[in-house]
């Protein structure tokens, strides 16, 4: 007896001269889905990414006002290496640095300077590091000149042009664990001059700063990195030997 075997279920079918149709898809396809799924993953990843190097590695800051000039002029957008500190390492004197200024340049409701760094906060400052720990500084010598331990210190190659390295005499002693900073427009800044007598006497707090500038990124005609003037590699080579040290301007 002849058996008629069941056609096969197949998803097709088939046209009007019996020619079997392309099969049919059981599925809606929407390839856009799967490809704004990937443009939002990657999205969230790269600002997972940013957020963290901004957080822990580097950072953007912007200058407000003219206390650096001429390094670092108003409007200026520089880099911050938060990990220049972070393994042992510290502010060395001729360092540009930003640093949390509550407890050393701001007191509590203070009304903010317009010397600070960043975007919308009066509680980070940039300025140069002059003496760290231990340092005496003084200001000024006989020949108008600002000393660290008794070293002059030649600021020519960062000084604003036509400044004096300081209108207010002073001597101090740095404690460990502190920095003594200064702007490098002397009289549009400030800076560790300007609270010595306040409380904490104007020194910044090492592990107050969040980290040192690197790089000016833009205006693009202003693109740079920030290097550590040669003067102060003399300075630590005189202080190396002794010369000077103990000595009182």
């Amino acid at each position: 007896m002849d058996t008629q075997q069941a056609p096969e279920d197949r998803d097709c079918a088939t046209d009007p001269d019996g020619r079997e149709a392309e099969p049919r898809s059981s599925a809606v396809r929407r390839p856009w889905r799967g490809l704004l799924r990937d443009t939002l993953l990657l999205g969230g990843a790269c600002a997972l990414v940013l957020a963290l190097v901004n957080l822990f590695v580097a950072q953007p800051f912007g200058i407000p006002s003219g206390s650096m000039e001429g390094g670092l002029r108003i409007g200026d957008r520089v880099v911050v290496d938060k990990l220049a500190y972070r393994f042992g390492s510290r502010p060395q004197r001729g360092d540009v640095v930003v640093f949390d200024g509550r407890g050393s340049f701001v007191d509590p409701g203070a009304a903010d300077s317009g010397q600070g760094a960043g975007e919308g906060s009066g509680d980070d400052f940039v300025k140069r590091v002059i003496g760290v720990g231990g340092d005496t500084v003084v200001c000024c010598d006989t020949r108008g000149r600002l000393s660290v331990d008794g070293v002059p210190l030649d600021e020519s190659g960062y000084l604003f042009p036509g400044d004096a390295p300081s209108a207010v005499p002073f001597s101090i002693k740095v404690p460990e664990g502190r920095l003594f900073v200064l702007g490098d427009h002397r009289s549009d800044s400030r800076d560790s001059r300007d609270h010595l007598g306040d409380p904490g006497g104007g020194f910044v707090p090492v592990d107050k700063v969040t980290g040192r500038v690197d790089w000016v990124v833009y205006p693009v005609g202003h693109w740079r990195s920030l290097d550590r003037p040669q003067a102060f590699a003399v300075l630590a080579s005189e202080l190396r030997k002794g010369v000077g040290r103990g000595q009182q301007g």
